[in-house]
């Protein structure tokens, strides 16, 4: 059985987005599909909830690797909206 791979999926009033480590990220997706409503901080990338997280979740769903997700939400507007843009 393999392991499932669990997401940190942060959410505030306004939109949330998913925490990947870019590592991991660039193994199934071609990170120049990105958009720049993703952002960036150190080695992580944080998905935007719309379209972004999608690629990522449909080749790991192509693949048969399971996933899921554990969200951590705040009603003030998130810091995730400070860091930077994401750029491949």
């Amino acid at each position: 059985m393999r392991n499932k791979i669990v997401f940190k999926y942060y959410t505030d009033p306004g939109h949330g987005w998913f925490a990947v480590k870019r590592n991991v990220l660039e193994k199934y997706v071609d990170l120049k599909k990105i958009s720049h409503y993703s952002y960036m901080r150190g080695g992580t990338v944080y998905l935007e909830e719309d379209c972004d997280c999608g690629l990522l979740f449909k080749a790991l769903d192509t693949l048969g690797i399971e996933w899921g997700f554990v969200e951590k939400h705040t009603d003030k507007t998130h810091p995730i909206r400070s860091y930077s843009r994401f750029a491949a």
